[in-house]
């Protein structure tokens, strides 16, 4: 009786055609079950019954429209295969699945008792967020996936995607690229094995190696995150590695809002400048784009690479930015100090100053210090060393009001004490030399002390020994305008006073 029914409404069809306003519902009966799935015929302009080797063929011309479910169909001409549960459609191919994704192509083969669909020739998909174009597209209607295996390019506004291989999720608007991935928008070009990206939120998540270049020439290596590109905000995890020219950063996790410009570094974050030869080392990095500035928290430690001996601080934050025009443009001063002036360029906004401020430690095979707060630029290559510095070189402790200590070449050169400048150092058990004065400069060859100089009402008590390093005696000068100490090897190897000097020597035996 269908199939009576069914052959009765083709040939009305056949005489008359068949308008927008009829109906024929054509059942589907599956292969594995008793079920029957319902195809529903809106329009054709010819219907044609063919009936060969026991198979049962219904043939549609012209403005053809179905519905399977809640999905419509469009073509120019498609074939009904009863027996095999299939449909083929050419020319033309329109689908419209939920209302909310729309399929074209060329060709179209329809399983009816699976809901699979293929598409083939010039497909493209559009969800109303990005444009999913292939040759090839398998499309399962029961969970609204497609999947592409030759090839495919998304458009999504201002960023395309192509891959070898992918997955559309079109509930959730969901992309799943995969083999050769590469992503391409105004501000970045992405490469991986495999993305995941959100056409309605626009945001790629990163699950294989992928590196990222933007526009400014900024490098990203990253393989877990996210990047938002509506909001251009992104978060990369699992050591990530930022390259901006000769500077990068890893770290554990790195966020940045581009919005913003502000970026973090969080867990055993690693900051390098190939040009300086500087090293950040923190637990946490906050650095802001837009003003070109940084700061280190969580036990930051600096780096200052050179051939043998390289110089490390510690404190416990660490502050960088650009050195400001008006001190690059005016008189020689930075924060109302002098300044030696460098063969560097003075209108250089690359350079930088540093501040390390509380509980600061300066390192080095021939110089230690301490201090509160340090102040370093790098227009003359000087630590200024602040409140209650304390230094170490020769075997001598030194300490001061303030302290300069100049560097060349990334090596101590010159230390300056300004003002109450004390030396002391150990030569016997319960024994220390002591020199103390105004002021006091220390010299340093090929970074190694050589000697230090102390003027100004200066003092000393110093011991004396012989050639085989024997206590002779002990000097005690009571004034000096100038005293200087020279070294060798790094220890202290004689005194010498200058300018109306006034003391008393006791040898050993008095």
């Amino acid at each position: 009786m269908k199939i009576l029914a069914l052959l009765l409404a083709i040939g009305i069809l056949c005489i008359s055609g068949f308008t927008s306003s009829a109906q024929i519902a054509v059942p589907f009966k599956s292969k594995t079950s008793d079920s029957v799935h319902t195809v529903y015929i809106w329009h054709s302009d010819t219907l044609r019954d063919t009936h060969k080797d026991s198979i049962d063929i219904q043939s549609l011309f012209g403005h053809v429209k179905l519905q399977s479910d809640k999905t419509l169909f469009y073509t120019d001409s498609l074939v009904m295969n009863h027996k095999d549960n299939f449909i083929e459609a050419f020319g033309h191919v329109h689908i419209n699945d939920k209302d909310s994704t729309d399929i074209y192509s060329d060709y179209m083969k329809y399983f009816v008792d699976t809901k699979n669909i293929i598409f083939q020739k010039n497909v493209v998909l559009n969800d109303g967020k990005g444009t999913l174009t292939t040759d090839e597209l398998h499309y399962d209607m029961n969970m609204h996936i497609g999947d592409y295996y030759q090839g495919g390019k998304v458009v999504d506004k201002t960023t395309t995607v192509i891959s070898k291989e992918g997955t559309y999720y079109a509930d959730t608007k969901d992309i799943y690229f995969k083999k050769d991935v590469k992503l391409k928008d105004p501000a970045y070009d992405l490469t991986a094995d495999s993305l995941l990206y959100n056409s309605d939120q626009q945001m790629a998540t990163f699950i294989t190696n992928t590196f990222i270049r933007d526009s400014t020439g900024r490098t990203i290596v990253t393989r877990d995150g996210f990047y938002d590109l509506k909001n251009h905000r992104a978060h990369f995890a699992k050591r990530a590695t930022i390259t901006d020219k000769a500077q990068s950063i890893t770290a554990d996790v790195i966020k940045f809002d581009d919005s913003l410009g502000i970026s973090t570094a969080e867990g055993n974050a690693i900051f390098r400048d190939t040009v300086e030869n500087l090293t950040l080392i923190s637990n946490l990095m906050i650095a802001n784009k837009k003003a070109n500035t940084f700061m280190a928290t969580v036990h930051p430690l600096i780096i200052l690479k050179q051939d043998k001996d390289s110089i490390y601080i510690t404190g416990d934050t660490v502050y960088s930015a650009p050195i400001p025009d008006s001190v690059l443009k005016t008189p020689d001063s930075v924060q109302g100090m002098a300044i030696v002036r460098t063969a560097k360029n003075p209108n250089d906004s690359s350079l930088r100053y540093l501040r390390i401020y509380h509980h600061v430690r300066i390192f080095s095979d021939s110089l230690q210090a301490v201090a509160d707060s340090v102040y370093y630029s790098g227009l003359d290559s000087i630590f200024r060393l602040f409140i209650n510095p304390v230094a170490w070189a020769g075997g001598y402790q030194i300490t001061g009001d303030t302290m300069f200590l100049y560097t060349k070449n990334k090596k101590p050169d010159r230390l300056y004490v300004f003002e109450n400048s004390l030396i002391v150092g150990k030569t016997y058990t319960n024994m220390y030399n002591q020199i103390k004065g105004n002021t006091l400069n220390g010299y340093f060859k090929d970074g190694v002390i050589d000697y230090m100089r102390t003027k100004g009402s200066a003092e000393a008590v110093y011991y004396i020994k012989d050639d085989s390093m024997a206590l002779v005696g002990v000097n005690r000068v009571n004034k000096s305008d100038v005293i200087d100490m020279i070294f060798r090897n790094k220890q202290l190897y004689k005194v010498v006073l200058r300018n109306d000097a006034d003391g008393v020597f006791n040898t050993k035996s008095g």
